[in-house]
């Protein structure tokens, strides 16, 4: 699905940078990391929740894309690009989301 048209550039320019982590560089990278997760809507979680510092969809309206503001939109790109730049990051980052909802097994 494209990203929703968003007059604010720099806004659109932040959501173009977290489709592209989230839908294309992390899952990428999934494989050959041995992570736990694969799927965009999965690191979407992750990195909401880490930016967030909780479940994302106690502080956001869903759908998140649309509803983010833009320091929380930041907050995401940036839980993703230090994601993609330190990947042993993930699994801790994704169990405590897990824990957040109460689904860590």
């Amino acid at each position: 699905m494209p990203p929703p048209e968003d007059p604010d550039p720099d806004r659109a320019a932040l959501l173009a940078r977290w489709l592209d982590l989230t839908r294309r560089v992390l899952p990428g990278m999934a494989v050959a990391q041995r992570w736990p997760i694969r799927r965009d809507h999965c690191f979407m979680r992750v990195c909401l929740d880490a930016a967030l510092g909780g479940r994302w969809d106690a502080a956001v309206r869903r759908p998140a894309i649309r509803h983010l503001t833009p320091a929380q939109l930041q907050a995401a790109v940036a839980a993703a690009a230090r994601i993609a730049a330190e990947p042993g990051l993930l699994p801790g980052l994704n169990r405590q989301s897990l824990a957040w909802r109460g689904r860590l097994r």
